[in-house]
């Protein structure tokens, strides 16, 4: 089997990306995801997104984890935006589908500015905090991330009796100034810390913004920096939140698979 495929990018969470519209892509076959994702064997990356044709939508996004279990992605997200541009499917606006449901999003210059699913309430977990934002993300706040044992404290809380059987993805934040937070991230699936998360970007930035009445949150990760912009009703829901950053191509291939 060939497959023809692109690498992108968000932020430091990079992606296999895949025209899918003719429907080839065997997406029952999960060692194929795994594979194509394996850094030492295969191409390499965070995740692997398909994109097919979907009545009622620009494209549909079918995303999965390194490891073939599915979820939502948000830097993957603008990613595909990004791809469905370059293949002529969308423009500079679009409506698409993913997992959690219906996203619009926008290209504005070399940024996606991708429209997240509404966030009903913030959960305590324990000192720390608990939100679902297409994705489920335990947020912890430190007082220096750059020092934090991201990986081994963030395993500890993913396969915690308490997110058990299917876990949780971990953040650890550390306010940088008023609007602006510094997010490291255990992302489950990969099963490490990637650099980069969209869907905990945006979590934490929820929660931060919350504290601190803001509607507006600038983060830095060790990928790179987002922002996230949301708006709260008097029921202390999250609506309107936009997650906005980079996405770029960074080559294209081919790669020839022995499916037998």
């Amino acid at each position: 089997m060939e497959i023809i495929f692109y690498k992108y990018q968000g932020t430091g969470n990079d992606f296999v990306m895949i025209d899918d519209r003719s429907e080839a892509f065997p997406e029952d076959n999960l060692n194929l995801v795994q594979k194509l994702c394996d850094r030492k064997f295969g191409i390499g990356a965070d995740g692997l997104i398909l994109i097919r044709d979907k009545e009622g939508y620009d494209f549909e996004m079918i995303y999965y984890n390194a490891d073939g279990s599915q979820s939502m992605c948000g830097n993957g997200a603008r990613c595909a935006v990004a791809f469905s541009k370059y293949l002529g499917i969308i423009s500079d606006e679009t409506h698409f589908l993913a997992i959690d449901g219906p996203h619009e999003a926008k290209v504005i210059g070399q940024e996606i500015e991708l429209g997240m699913s509404s966030v009903s309430s913030l959960a305590n977990a324990g000192q720390d905090f608990f939100v679902n934002t297409g994705s489920p993300h335990h947020v912890r706040f430190v007082s220096d991330v750059i020092s934090y044992p991201v990986v081994q404290e963030g395993a500890a809380i993913r396969y915690s009796e308490t997110y058990a059987p299917k876990g949780t993805n971990v953040n650890f934040v550390t306010p940088l100034a008023t609007d602006e937070i510094y997010v490291r991230t255990y992302e489950r699936g990969v099963e490490n810390e990637t650099l980069s998360c969209g869907t905990g970007v945006t979590a934490c930035a929820l929660v931060y913004g919350y504290q601190n009445e803001l509607h507006e949150v600038k983060i830095k990760t060790p990928g790179g920096n987002l922002k996230v912009r949301f708006s709260e009703n008097a029921s202390g829901s999250f609506q309107n939140i936009r997650l906005i950053g980079p996405a770029e191509q960074v080559y294209e291939g081919k790669i020839r698979l022995n499916l037998g």
